[in-house]
């Protein structure tokens, strides 16, 4: 049985719209295998400088994403932010850095690799949770545009300023 995903933002559809349709194919296939497993992660947007990227976190807070995925030109990238914790002995992760780890995806064949699934599944275990005992308004299940950058480095040119910076969040009920 298929789990039920939320269709995307517009304003994340506008965004990866300044890639080839089979990147933002991509992208959305696995923003749609995260989903599957974590219905339940606030969805936080980034139409940044070098990718549109989206970051997937329990809280709402920026700080507390597990997984992130990052559209480039040429691949997207499913990325783990603690993902020099989890186990991989086959050497699949990517990254030398303390902490962040990823897998480049450049077909969507890829994505049906259950190695993919595994390392989402785990990294969802290791996230951070909201303390169930404070008494906030949570953000479960919501897409939020978290920053436009100015400028952008994206496929066909070199940078272009075609959106402001937002301060502002925009909340969406899934």
């Amino acid at each position: 049985m298929q789990k039920r995903v939320p269709k995307p933002r517009p304003e994340y559809l506008k965004f990866l719209s300044a890639y080839e349709p089979r990147i933002t194919e991509l992208a959305l296939t696995v923003r749609k295998l995260v989903l599957e497993e974590t219905p339940e992660a606030t969805e936080l947007i980034y139409d940044a400088y070098s990718a549109v990227t989206v970051g997937y976190s329990f809280t709402g807070r920026p700080s507390d994403a597990f997984i992130h995925i990052a559209a480039y030109a040429r691949w997207v990238n499913l990325g783990f932010n603690y993902g020099s914790q989890l186990e991989d002995p086959q050497k699949v992760l990517q990254g030398t850095g303390q902490w962040v780890r990823h897998i480049r995806i450049a077909d969507p064949g890829e994505v049906k690799n259950p190695v993919l699934r595994r390392f989402v599944k785990s990294a969802i275990a290791q996230a951070e949770r909201p303390d169930p005992t404070l008494d906030k308004p949570g953000t479960a299940g919501k897409s939020i545009v978290r920053a436009i950058y100015a400028k952008k480095r994206r496929p066909g040119s070199t940078i272009r300023s075609t959106h402001t910076k937002s301060n502002k969040t925009q909340n969406q009920d899934q």
